[in-house]
């Protein structure tokens, strides 16, 4: 009974989660039939393109900029290369999947997008946690000590993720048993739910940071209201608009991502493709809102934009260096 279920449901569900034409005996399906077309496929792919020129952009930016060399640009940089893979690595699928049509290069597609939304979601809590550093240890913060922190951070966002990438290539996967499959073909259950976990830890650590980040902000406005007996309208503004921004960057990634690591722990391989589709959807959107959240809201590279797109400076826009804590 358990094999015909699996059987109607690898037969039923054709497109980007579960392949119809998937075979458990080959890995290749070049002489398979073409798969219809799924609506919910084309929304990703166009995702994925929005995506890729917008990291992209960032992306030439910072590498193609002297003065981007500071860890807050790094963390910056490794936070849209690792969107600019995610984009890619959705265009890729659509395209191996209607015309390859290999589980070759779906196994390896698939690695790429695990790796780069998973290094995507590091590079997060990595700027999350320079930000709070920079508040906490104000006075240190400009020295070697950080810029070694910042690239052991790097080395190891991405270690992790290349390593969790390499999983589904390596033969943890569930092509030869579909019953072991998770909501995302070709993923088992189990290794999604430890993406799942993990996740979980880093918005918690996201959390605790982001509330200690508050505390810092409001106790430094109340030292200043009482070296100055008042606090100043624009001190309270600047610290509203601080905090706002601040809970406007952990909503967007919670409301983003925890739909898509909840369904992934209480799905399984028998619940309609539909369902995982509607969760992705909006993970994937996160990448598409990163750019605007962490670099084309920085005056720095919002002077290098103006500067491509208009060919001058403007003088309202002042080159600054700024520090991690301007939210």
């Amino acid at each position: 009974m358990k094999e015909d279920v699996a059987s109607n449901i690898t037969s039923g569900q054709q497109g980007w989660f579960l392949s119809g034409n998937a075979s458990d005996d080959s890995l290749s399906l070049s002489g398979a039939p073409p798969l219809p077309l799924n609506p919910w496929d084309v929304v990703l792919c166009v995702s994925g393109t929005i995506i890729s020129c917008e990291n992209a952009i960032v992306v030439a930016i910072i590498v193609y900029t002297p003065a981007f060399r500071t860890p807050m640009f790094l963390l910056i940089g490794s936070l849209a290369t690792a969107d600019l893979l995610a984009g890619l690595g959705l265009i890729f699928h659509f395209a191996f999947i209607y015309c390859i049509q290999s589980q070759v290069v779906n196994l390896i597609t698939v690695g790429l997008l695990v790796s780069s939304f998973t290094a995507s979601v590091g590079s997060l809590l990595a700027i999350t946690i320079d930000r709070y550093l920079s508040l906490y240890n104000a006075l240190t913060y400009y020295s070697e000590r950080t810029v070694t922190r910042t690239y052991v951070m790097l080395i190891l966002t991405w270690g992790v993720s290349i390593s969790f990438g390499l999983l589904p290539v390596m033969g943890w996967n569930c092509l030869k048993d579909v019953s072991t499959c998770s909501v995302v073909k070709p993923l088992t259950k189990n290794n999604l739910i430890i993406l799942s976990v993990s996740f979980f830890m880093v918005f918690a650590v996201m959390l605790q940071l982001y509330v200690q980040i508050c505390k810092i902000v409001c106790r430094h406005a109340q030292q200043i209201a009482l070296q100055r007996h008042f606090l100043a309208t624009s001190d309270y503004v600047t610290t509203r608009k601080g905090i706002s921004t601040l809970a406007v960057i952990l909503g967007t990634f919670a409301s983003c991502w925890l739909p898509f690591a909840i369904y992934c722990l209480l799905g399984d391989y028998t619940y309609p493709a539909f369902y995982t589709y509607m969760t992705v959807l909006p993970a994937t959107y996160n990448s598409m809102i990163n750019p605007v959240i962490y670099a084309f809201r920085n005056q720095e590279i919002q002077k290098v934009l103006w500067t491509i797109c208009c060919g001058c400076v403007s003088s309202t826009m002042p080159f600054r260096s700024r520090s991690p804590s301007d939210v």
